[in-house]
């Protein structure tokens, strides 16, 4: 499986962190104080009988669907875990594979995702309610690119599709209907990823990020925002330019990918945590280091409000920072013992 790095989390790691905190920038508001009934989760990383649990998709604040190895050490299960900690396994496969299980997307009570087992990927698919129903949609899936994105699956039109990689300098746009059958191919030049539909996205693997946004059903295209000594990266509704400001300091802004509604975001210590843009078309999930991070490898875990452009810190010291269709969620702790927190911003 190849797993591309992504615009945001090759920018954050390129350009952002090291620099003394500047003065003159906005305090966070508490959570607690900017978004009091937002719906909120945390867990223990281990499962009852000890196992490690790994969520890869949040279907709400508390229920989660991830991968956990089981008690004998011998499989790799696919489960869904309540908020009560009871699970449900819906697949499971020999210890030796590692990450089989990748891209996890949901569609009403469907899961998809990508199954890698002895080096060759499968798309799969089940009813999460009922684990007899897992099965296979098919295999014929090209070399599938993975960004680190809620797009690397996107279910439109009762069809599922992807993105593969082409021949020479060029990428594959793939579907298959959701109950199976003939796969379609479209190629287009260049490195692409998929956003919100109908959208795709360029520049995957350049350093400057994105250039094009591509509407895959009209074929018409937008030229996104640049900026000097930036890093471009874009969803179908914002793009984020990320460069460093003339006193060596990283600077976020946000504008339209037609360039309108720019505004800056952050400067100082900041980093985009995630690899999509303004989720919900409303946050900006971002990370910022501290003195302890050195010693800790956590970061202070901030979201920008879009609406009403209000900063808001999530945790003072998060790790494994993840977000997907709704839902940010992210460790506290150390390596030996921490707690998964969930926040669903879907409900606030």
């Amino acid at each position: 499986m190849v797993i591309g790095l992504g615009v945001a989390l090759a920018a954050g790691a390129a350009l952002l962190f090291g620099a003394p905190a500047q003065s003159g920038e906005p305090q966070p508001l508490p959570l607690s104080a900017a978004w009091p009934n937002a719906a909120r989760g945390n867990v223990p990383s281990k499962l009852a009988d000890g196992s490690e649990y790994s969520p890869g998709l949040y279907l709400d604040a508390t229920t989660s669907i991830g991968t956990a190895q089981s008690a004998d050490s011998k499989t790799l299960r696919l489960v869904v875990r309540d908020g009560a900690g009871k699970l449900l396994e819906l697949r499971k496969v020999p210890a030796e594979h590692r990450a089989p299980f990748a891209a996890l997307t949901a569609s009403g009570t469907t899961l998809l995702w990508v199954e890698s087992i002895s080096g060759k990927q499968q798309l799969w698919s089940a009813d999460r309610r009922d684990p007899k129903t897992a099965r296979m949609v098919t295999a014929d899936v090209g070399a599938m690119q993975f960004y680190d994105s809620e797009h690397d699956l996107v279910v439109a039109d009762g069809r599922v599709h992807w993105v593969a990689s082409g021949i020479g300098d060029a990428t594959e746009f793939r579907s298959v209907a959701l109950t199976g059958g003939t796969v379609s191919k479209r190629s287009e030049k260049g490195t692409w990823g998929l956003a919100a539909w109908p959208w795709a996205v360029d520049g995957q693997h350049s350093a400057r990020g994105a250039t094009t946004l591509l509407n895959l059903q009209t074929n018409a295209t937008v030229a996104t925002p640049a900026a000097d000594r930036a890093v471009t990266g874009c969803g179908a509704t914002w793009c984020q330019m990320v460069s460093i400001n003339p006193d060596g300091y990283s600077r976020i802004d946000l504008s339209h990918p037609d360039g309108s509604n720019r505004r800056k975001v952050l400067e100082g210590n900041v980093a985009t945590a995630i690899t999509d843009v303004a989720v919900l078309d409303r946050f900006e999930v971002l990370a910022k280091t501290t003195t302890q991070s050195d010693l800790t490898g956590n970061q202070q875990l901030l979201v920008y409000d879009l609406s009403n452009r209000h900063l808001v810190l999530v945790s003072p010291d998060a790790g494994n920072i993840a977000y997907r269709a709704g839902v940010l969620w992210w460790s506290t702790g150390d390596q030996s013992s921490f707690v998964r927190n969930s926040l669903d911003l879907r409900t606030i």
